[in-house]
C-alpha cells in the first residue's frame, strides 16, 4: 500500500461542530474569505459536505477521522461507553484504550519516521498508544479545551456590587438560569437570598464521569436534566458585595469606594477599589490581595476583559497555588453605586499532566504563553454571549493558532492533527436557545443569527493564520466531526447521551421506575418490571435473562420484543406537535448499514427525526435544523498533492479522510481502515 509521497507536510485543521451548510452560506456572502481561498486553491464538494459517520457525537467521529474505521469497528459508539451487562452503567469514552483501531499518527511516527503532533484531538488520542519518540500528544481527555480535564482550583465568580447591599455575602456553588435581556448577575444574585445552595446534579454527574475507571448511573426523567446538552445552567459562586467609602487603606485616592469579594472557595477575602477619573466618573476597579498593598495586581476599566491574569488561590492546606484566570467588568455605574463583575474559573499553572513529552508544555508556555481558560457563562443571556463568551473564544483561537504556526515555522513537526472547539463550545451554550429565543430576535443590536455568524467569522480568522503555509509546502485538511443544528421541537427525552432516557420508554411501557411513598417515580429503575431501557444517544438495551443481572426477558422472546419496540418507536408521536419522533430504528445486526452494530452498540439502534434532534448526537448525519443549520461535518483540502479549484461530486465519507492523508504522504493505511482515498481530488 506504500506509494510515492505527494507532500512532506500535512496539518489537519479540525474544528468541532463546523457545519458546512452555515459555512457555505457565510462563505458565499463574502464573510469567510479564508475558507473561500482554501477552496479556490484546493478541492471540496460544492456543498462542502463530508458524509459523517454515526452516531453524530464527538469521540466516535474524531476516532473515525483518525483511523479510517467506522464506530462499529473501532468500538467508540457514543460519548460514553455502556456496560453490556449492567446496562444502566456508563463509562467515559474519551480514552484511547477503548479504541480497537490503529490511528494514522502511529503509522507516521513508528514506520514513516515522521515527527508527528496530535493536538487536543478528542478521539482516542490520550493516553498515547505509541512509544515512538516521533509522536507528541497534547491532551484529548475532553473536547472543550486543553487542560480542562484537570479540576479547576476555584470556581467561576459572579459578583454583584451595590450600595444598597448592607453586608457582603458569599453564596457558593449556585446555579444560574437567566433568560432574556439584562445582566445575568442581577438575576442570579436574587436567586439565593438565604444563602442556600442550588445543586446542579446533572452537572456533577458529568464532572464525575471524568474518572475513567469508574462507571456511573444516571436516569434522565425531566426536561431540565437534558439541558446539560446545552449547558444552559451556569454553576458558579455568587457574591453580593456591599459598596462603601474606602477606609483603612495604605493608599486610596480621594473619592474611592471599596468592596470585598471572595476567592479560594470562600477561604480568602480580597478588597477592591472603585475609582473615579479626572471628570469624577467612576470608570475603573482595582483589585488587591490586601489593603496594606499600595499596588493592585489588576486594574480594569468599565467593560474591559482581561485574559490570563496571573493570580493565586489557596488550596485546602492554605498554601498559595499559582493560577491564571480571566476578569471582566461587565457594568459599572458612573456614580460607582453598583457594578457587575465576572471572575473566571482558576486554572492551575504548571500542570503538564496531559502533555507528552512534558517538555512540550514548557516549550508552549515559554514561547506562546499559558494555556487559556475560557469563560463558562450562561448561553441564554445575549449580553454574556456577545461580551464574554465570544471574546473568550477569540482569545483561545489566537493562542492556539500561535502555538501551531510556531511549530510550523520552526519545522518542529511533519504531520499535525489539531482540534479546535470554539464552534461546538459556543453552539452548545446558545445554539440550543435560538428557535425559542424571542428576545434575541426582537433586539435591535445583535440577534441570534448574528452571534452565529460571528462565531463562524471567528473560525475564518483562525483559519486565515494558516493560509501562508500553503506556499511553504504544507498540505491542509480542514474538517469537522459533525455540524451543530438548532432543534425546532423541544420536550421529547429520547437520544440524550448522558444517561438513561426514561420518559418516552416509560410511556411506551418498557422502562419502569421505583415509586416513592407518594407513588411518584424515583431515579431508580425497577428491574423486576423493566423490559428495556434507552441509554446514551442512540441505543436501546433489552433487560435479558442470562446476560443482565436483573434480566426478565427470555432469550427466546428477544426478537419479538425488539420487533415490538421498533414498531412502537415508529408509531410514537410527540404529544405537543403530533409529529413522528423516530426516523430510523433497527436491530443491532442491521446497524452495520450505518457503520454501527457489534458489542459496543445496543440491541436496537435508532435515530431521531428532523426537528427533534438535539444539536447533534442523536440523528442521521444528513439532517438539517432550524435557521440553516445541519448535522453534517465539513471537508476542504488544499496544498501539495491536491487539485486546485476542484469541485468534486464524490460522496466523501468520514472514513475516507485518514486513507486520503495516507495516500498523499505515501504511508500505508491504518490496519482497520474501512475508507478509501478520495482519488478525485488528488493531483497525481
Amino acid at each position: 500500500m506504500k506509494r510515492k509521497a505527494l507532500t512532506d507536510k500535512v496539518i489537519v485543521l479540525g474544528v468541532d461542530g463546523f457545519d458546512p451548510r452555515l459555512a457555505k452560506k457565510f462563505m458565499d456572502q463574502g464573510k469567510m474569505p479564508a475558507l473561500k481561498e482554501f477552496t479556490r486553491r484546493g478541492s471540496a464538494r460544492e456543498d462542502l459536505v463530508l458524509l459523517g459517520a454515526m452516531p453524530t457525537v464527538t469521540p466516535p467521529l474524531w476516532t473515525t477521522l483518525a483511523t479510517g474505521a467506522n464506530p462499529g469497528t473501532h468500538g467508540i459508539t457514543c460519548f460514553f461507553a455502556s456496560d453490556p451487562v449492567n446496562i444502566d452503567t456508563m463509562y467515559y469514552n474519551l480514552d484511547s484504550r477503548q479504541s480497537k483501531a490503529e490511528p494514522l499518527w502511529n503509522v507516521f511516527a513508528e514506520e514513516a519516521g515522521k515527527k508527528t503532533l496530535v493536538w487536543h484531538w478528542p478521539g482516542s488520542s490520550w493516553p498515547p498508544t505509541s512509544d515512538s519518540p516521533n509522536l507528541h500528544v497534547v491532551d484529548g481527555t475532553q473536547p472543550s479545551g486543553i487542560n480542562n480535564g484537570i479540576p479547576f482550583l476555584d470556581l467561576l465568580k459572579v459578583i454583584t456590587g451595590s450600595e444598597k447591599i448592607a453586608s457582603s455575602q458569599y453564596l457558593p456553588n449556585t446555579s444560574h438560569v437567566a433568560q432574556g435581556q439584562g445582566c445575568i448577575i442581577d438575576n442570579a444574585a436574587d436567586l439565593m437570598e438565604d444563602g442556600d445552595q442550588a445543586e446542579t446534579s446533572v452537572f456533577r454527574k458529568v464532572i464525575a464521569a471524568g474518572n475513567h475507571a469508574k462507571g456511573f448511573q444516571f436516569s434522565i426523567t425531566e426536561q431540565e436534566e437534558c439541558e446539560i446538552e446545552a449547558l444552559g445552567n451556569m454553576v458558579c459562586d455568587t457574591i453580593k458585595a456591599a459598596i462603601k467609602p474606602a477606609a483603612g487603606w495604605a493608599q486610596a485616592p480621594a473619592g474611592a469606594k471599596e468592596f470585598t469579594f471572595f476567592v479560594s472557595g470562600g477561604l480568602e477575602r480580597r478588597p477592591a477599589l472603585i475609582l473615579p477619573n479626572e471628570q469624577g466618573v467612576y470608570d475603573s476597579i482595582q483589585f488587591y490581595k490586601s489593603k496594606k498593598e499600595t499596588d493592585p495586581y489588576l486594574t480594569l476599566k468599565r467593560g474591559e476583559i482581561r485574559f490570563d491574569v496571573r493570580d493565586t488561590v489557596k488550596n485546602d492546606q492554605g498554601e498559595n497555588v499559582p493560577c491564571n484566570r480571566n476578569y471582566q467588568v461587565l457594568e459599572l455605574a458612573e456614580d460607582g453605586s453598583k457594578f457587575n463583575l465576572i471572575i473566571n474559573n482558576a486554572s492551575q499553572v504548571g500542570r503538564d499532566d496531559y502533555f507528552h513529552p512534558k517538555s512540550l508544555y514548557r516549550e508552549v508556555v515559554e514561547n506562546i504563553g499559558n494555556v487559556p481558560v475560557n469563560f463558562r457563562v450562561n448561553g441564554a443571556n445575549e449580553i454574556l454571549v456577545r461580551e464574554t463568551m465570544l471574546p473568550s473564544w477569540e482569545n483561545y483561537c489566537n493562542w492556539q493558532a500561535e502555538c501551531l504556526t510556531y511549530f510550523m515555522k520552526n519545522n518542529k513537526y511533519d504531520i499535525i492533527f489539531s482540534h479546535l472547539h470554539n464552534l461546538d463550545g459556543v453552539g452548545h451554550y446558545f445554539w440550543h436557545y435560538a428557535c425559542n429565543q424571542e428576545e434575541w430576535k426582537d433586539n435591535n443590536e445583535l440577534t441570534y443569527q448574528q452571534y452565529q455568524e460571528e462565531a463562524y467569522c471567528q473560525t475564518d480568522r483562525y483559519l486565515s493564520k494558516f493560509l501562508p503555509f500553503l506556499d511553504q509546502g504544507w498540505t491542509m485538511i480542514i474538517t469537522s466531526d459533525h455540524g451543530l443544528l438548532t432543534q425546532e421541537y423541544h420536550g421529547v427525552i429520547l437520544g440524550e447521551i448522558h444517561g438513561v432516557n426514561v420518559p418516552v420508554m416509560a410511556e411506551l411501557g418498557y422502562t419502569v421506575m421505583v415509586k416513592d411513598e407518594k407513588g411518584k417515580d424515583t431515579k431508580e429503575i425497577d428491574w423486576s418490571k423493566t423490559r428495556a431501557i434507552a441509554i446514551r444517544g442512540d441505543h436501546i438495551y433489552i433487560n435479558l435473562k442470562g446476560r443482565n443481572p436483573h434480566g426478565i426477558v427470555e432469550p427466546a422472546d428477544k426478537y419479538e420484543l425488539e420487533t415490538q419496540i421498533i414498531s412502537d418507536l415508529y408509531n410514537y408521536r410527540d404529544p405537543h406537535t403530533g409529529r413522528r419522533v423516530i426516523s430510523v430504528a433497527v436491530r443491532n445486526k442491521d446497524a452495520v448499514h450505518f457503520g454501527m452494530g457489534g458489542p459496543e452498540c445496543g440491541d436496537i439502534v435508532y435515530f431521531t427525526e428532523e426537528g427533534f434532534n438535539k444539536i447533534h448526537a442523536d440523528s442521521l448525519s444528513t439532517q438539517w435544523g432550524y435557521a440553516g443549520t445541519s448535522v453534517s461535518p465539513l471537508f476542504v483540502a488544499a496544498g501539495p498533492g491536491i487539485k486546485e479549484n476542484c469541485v468534486t461530486e464524490r460522496v466523501i465519507r468520514q472514513a475516507d479522510v485518514a486513507p486520503t492523508i495516507a495516500a498523499l504522504t505515501g504511508v500505508r493505511m491504518p490496519a482497520q481502515c474501512e475508507g478509501a482515498p478520495v482519488y478525485q481530488i488528488i493531483s497525481e
